[in-house]
């Protein structure tokens, strides 16, 4: 049985980090969180994507209270990866030509990103797509999918 690794998306980041108008599930989120963790049987990885955009929606809330206080919660978050303590480990991505065009090309979802940009699949999204095979690709004996609360990205995923 192949070991399972599941990317973290900016949807469930922002849920679990309380980030306001971006976490109306995240009791559910918590919870399941709970369960994986528990279970023992997933590897959570962090994309790098999901740290661009949790960060950007953050910086984004027109409260100052709301996002310096989402943004000290973010930075614990951080730390704790750093630390080796969090949930999740960083993927580590190199950020390349090859990267670019791995992405222009819509990884192995089919479409380009100018496809999936047509059809409302954020290039965030397509990257985390990318960052997934990508890890495939450099990785044997795992099953790779993304924890996510998009339904569009969820259908690639």
């Amino acid at each position: 049985m192949a070991r399972r690794v599941e990317f973290v998306d900016t949807s469930v980041l922002c849920n679990l980090l309380g980030v306001p108008g971006k976490c109306q599930d995240r009791e559910q989120v918590a919870h399941d969180l709970r369960r994986k963790r528990e279970s023992r049987n997933c590897t959570l990885l962090l994309p790098v994507t999901a740290v661009i955009e949790t960060g950007n929606h953050i910086a984004q809330l027109p409260d100052g209270k709301a996002r310096r206080a989402c943004a000290e919660r973010f930075a614990a978050v951080l730390r704790t990866v750093v630390e080796g303590t969090a949930p999740w480990a960083l993927n580590e991505v190199e950020w390349n030509a090859a990267h670019l065009e791995t992405l222009l090309a819509g990884g192995r979802t089919g479409s380009s990103l100018i496809e999936h940009a047509c059809n409302r699949l954020g290039c965030g999204d397509l990257n985390i797509l990318v960052e997934r095979d990508r890890y495939l690709a450099r990785t044997s004996g795992v099953e790779a999918g993304v924890w996510t609360l998009d339904a569009l990205l969820a259908s690639y995923a």
